[in-house]
């Protein structure tokens, strides 16, 4: 099945050329011309994934997102901006965006990232085996279960409290159960950046999970004993999510 995309850019020589690129590249295309437009689509027919345009008049990109992401929209977002300043990426990851691409861009770079996204995302004819559809759009796998929406977590019948970060982290891990994720590509897709080979970031909140998926009491009765661990090291290479 095709992907549903939807295209925000209010230059009309770059949306043309984009969709038709991204139209004979296979996607099923939406394009609009501004961030009223694309709020009023995006509610009426939710896409698969979303590229917008970080400069747009009325409702910019970043607002667009803003809004999506308030309402628990968890759609893979691809920016496409003019601005290269790190302070300008780090305003829209923090907006709610998941990459971004500077103008100038090479087509392919553009459709290399949106596989990125999709696969990272779990769309659905990228979902890896090991992860199950649960009921009302949650995901399930490793005697996990998640709510992207509502950002809840439960390992058995018990629910799992955690911070933004680490909600994140695990469901990455949930949506490529199975799959070893490297450090890079964690870095990357949870904070934006990588931080370096010294870098201990990922490796504290990976025990912060750990501590609350497997401790005393995960398997969902006071005071019951810890469970096997989900969470797994792949020594210089990353980590996987899975059930022994």
């Amino acid at each position: 099945m095709p992907h549903n995309l939807l295209l925000a850019e209010d230059d009309r020589a770059i949306r043309h050329a984009l969709e038709r690129a991204l139209s004979l590249e296979g996607y099923e295309v939406t394009a609009v011309t501004d961030g009223v437009q694309a709020l009023a689509q995006a509610h009426r027919t939710p896409p698969d994934v979303l590229v917008l345009d970080v400069m747009m008049p009325g409702i910019d990109g970043l607002q667009v997102c803003r809004v999506l992401r308030a309402e628990g929209n968890r759609t893979p977002i691809l920016m496409l901006t003019a601005l290269v300043e790190t302070a300008d990426r780090i305003a829209g990851l923090d907006a709610g965006a998941d990459d971004y691409v500077v103008k100038p861009f090479d087509v392919e770079e553009v459709f290399a990232r949106l596989r990125a996204l999709l696969r990272r995302t779990g769309a659905p004819d990228d979902v890896p085996s090991e992860q199950q559809r649960a009921p009302d759009g949650q995901i399930a796998a490793a005697g996990l279960r998640l709510d992207p929406q509502a950002r809840r977590v439960w390992r058995g019948p018990r629910e799992i409290e955690l911070t933004r970060t680490e909600f994140d982290l695990l469901e990455l891990l949930v949506r490529n159960a199975g799959i070893v994720l490297d450090h890079t590509t964690i870095y990357d897709r949870i904070w934006g950046y990588d931080f370096g080979p010294g870098s201990k970031n990922l490796a504290v909140y990976v025990g912060y999970l750990r501590r609350k998926l497997d401790g005393p009491g995960a398997a969902g009765a006071p005071g019951s004993a810890a469970v096997p661990s989900v969470i797994h090291t792949v020594r210089g290479v990353g980590y996987v999510l899975r059930e022994d």
